[in-house]
């Protein structure tokens, strides 16, 4: 559980410090947001959103691309499970109008913030348990 939590709040910092420095990263409100018919009116309530999909998309979906990327991950020395956690948060920007990290470099740099903010959060959180 606190794995899943550390992915949520990190995954949410992460996109908040990328929109705020990198080139080309918004997350904007639109006349027409929403999630499942609750109208979204705060830009804080997407980044809370945008939190809980990736983090859970970083749960789930994750170990079982990780499972079938075994064989390119040691081949590439583990550099392609940076190449997943792009691909994942390039699918929040698919899924998502109101998140924009268009083109290779401020997808790169968003998911490298994501990475070290999981990093430092998912060490904090996790070692303090033991």
């Amino acid at each position: 559980m606190k794995s899943l939590l550390s992915y949520v709040v990190s995954a949410g910092v992460g996109v908040w410090v990328a929109s705020l420095f990198v080139a080309g990263v918004s997350v904007v409100v639109l006349p027409g947001s929403n999630f499942f018919g609750i109208r979204l009116t705060a830009q804080w309530e997407i980044f809370v959103l945008l939190g809980i999909i990736l983090g859970l998309l970083n749960f789930f979906v994750k170990p079982i691309l990780n499972t079938i990327s075994l064989p390119l991950r040691i081949i590439t020395l583990g550099l392609f499970s940076f190449v997943i956690n792009m691909g994942l948060i390039w699918v929040l920007d698919i899924i998502f109008k109101e998140f924009s990290a268009p083109l290779l470099f401020p997808l790169f740099w968003t998911t490298v913030i994501v990475w070290v903010l999981n990093a430092l959060l998912s060490n904090t959180i996790l070692k303090k348990s033991e």
